[in-house]
């Protein structure tokens, strides 16, 4: 029996007030069809059809916009984390020539610690809605705190180390994380590509800071080198924070009941017992600890062994510059050729750009995991191929290559946690909480390895490049 006749059978059977007072003129025609449109009021509506906020537009122009902001944004932000070894050189030599290159790198280090670190932070606080205040809160630190750098007095550490390692760092710490996520509002089929697109901007950045920095510094000094790439950020992460605009609505907040948003909104507790999850963070955890180990710690006695991996040390810059702070400084050092630093990292950095991109594209056809396995293995396979590199020209296509793996890897990190999220909600919470984990290894990875790179006759060269082999099979 239809809904219709039985709404018309509740209504029959009691009284209907309005009824006798129906003007006896109408035929029963017309009190028939009264009565039709009453049983359709009556009559329960179907439930409205889902909202365009369960479906992405995969694009569009507030789409685009909103990814070339994000590009615009990494560029400033983890562009100049990766180009740190400019400032090494620059206060190695001159401003804090009384401190250890070693004491110099941890400005850079807590710079990028930061910035994956508070991943676990901004993620969260992303789901919540709070995507304008990370962005402008976080732009407007940075860019302060670099003005601030400018001020920064010789011999001053602590001077440097608050403005460029705590102040900028937190800056971008706020603004990481939340640049990658938005893709996800306006992407699925396609998210992977886009977050690509975004993260590029960071090597187009360290591409470009290099060659800025390097040729203001001897000509304006350091103080106005610095304001002018201040000028800079400003103006890109203003039109950045204008053009970006969530679509998605806020998480409110965790719901018992059996709504799939509040189902499936398993928080940071949930995440810890998802076992696939983890299994996923840990192994990212031990590629990061090896793929961006620095032939850091240089000294003459080694050179004639390390000759070769001058170039090499520079493809360490295409995800993590940060780890490669003594690169500059030691070809100083030994007299290299200034143009082999400022254009090799330039050209190894638009590698990344094409190695941060093109593996992304084929990730959202192939999978986010398979294209992940292959770039990892092909990255760790590339180790080896360096061992048997005599010529510098070799060096550079292992190095060029390298760099395109490794890159390919970096990028597909994001892709990767996203597919493990059970609601759109999820996807910035996840995200940072591997990039937090993944800190760790970024910050003790250096250390390590430097300890190991001095044993006697280069004998651990082997073993390290073993462990970081070792290390892409963990990706599986």
């Amino acid at each position: 029996m239809s809904l219709q006749q039985n709404a018309r059978k509740s209504l029959e059977g009691r009284s209907l007030p309005d009824e006798p007072r129906i003007s006896s003129g109408k035929s029963s025609s017309e009190l028939e069809e009264i009565k039709d449109k009453d049983l359709e009021t009556a009559a329960p509506t179907p439930d409205p059809a889902p909202t365009d906020l369960t479906t992405f537009p995969e694009g569009g122009l507030q789409g685009w916009m909103t990814v070339a902001g994000c590009f615009l944004t990494l560029f400033c932000t983890s562009g100049t984390m990766q180009s740190f070894g400019v400032y090494e050189n620059y206060y190695t030599l001159n401003s804090l020539s009384n401190f250890s290159p070693a004491s110099i790198s941890w400005i850079g280090s807590l710079q990028a610690f930061l910035l994956f670190g508070g991943g676990i932070f901004s993620g969260q606080l992303f789901d919540r809605g709070y995507f304008r205040w990370l962005m402008w809160g976080g732009s407007v630190l940075y860019v302060f705190s670099s003005f601030m750098l400018s001020l920064a007095k010789p011999q001053h550490y602590y001077q440097n180390f608050l403005a460029q390692g705590v102040g900028m760092g937190i800056g971008m710490g706020m603004v990481f994380l939340p640049s990658l996520s938005i893709c996800s509002h306006y992407f699925r089929r396609r998210r992977a590509f886009a977050m690509g697109i975004v993260l590029s901007g960071g090597s187009l950045g360290a591409a470009i800071s290099p060659i800025l920095l390097n040729h203001l510094f001897p000509k304006i000094g350091f103080a106005w080198a610095v304001r002018a790439q201040s000028f800079m950020f400003l103006g890109l992460l203003g039109i950045s924070n204008l053009i970006m605009k969530p679509r998605l609505p806020a998480r409110v907040g965790r719901k018992s009941g059996n709504s799939s948003a509040g189902a499936m909104d398993m928080g940071i507790k949930g995440m810890l017992k998802d076992l696939p999850y983890m299994v996923c963070t840990v192994g990212s955890f031990f590629v990061f600890w090896g793929l961006f180990v620095p032939c850091t710690h240089f000294t003459p006695d080694y050179f004639s062994h390390l000759i070769k991996f001058r170039l090499t040390s520079f493809l360490f810059s295409v995800f993590a510059c940060f780890l490669d702070f003594y690169l500059q400084l030691f070809c100083s050092k030994h007299d290299l050729p200034p143009n082999i630093v400022t254009y090799g990292i330039t050209i190894l950095n638009i590698t990344g750009v094409l190695g941060r991109t093109l593996p992304n594209y084929f990730a959202d056809h192939f999978g986010a995991f398979n294209v992940t396995i292959i770039t990892s293995l092909a990255t760790g396979s590339l180790v080896f191929v360096l061992l048997a590199s005599k010529s510098v020209p070799a060096t550079v296509v292992f190095a060029i290559l390298y760099g395109f793996t490794s890159g390919g890897f970096a990028s597909l990190i994001g892709p990767v946690a996203a597919t493990f999220a059970k609601n759109i909600n999820e996807v910035g919470t996840r995200m940072g909480f591997l990039s937090f984990f993944v800190s760790f290894a970024l910050l003790t990875g250096s250390p390590i390895s430097g300890a190991l790179l001095h044993s006697p006759e280069y004998f651990w060269v082997r073993r390290w490049c073993s462990a970081r082999w070792c290390s892409c099979l963990g990706r599986f």
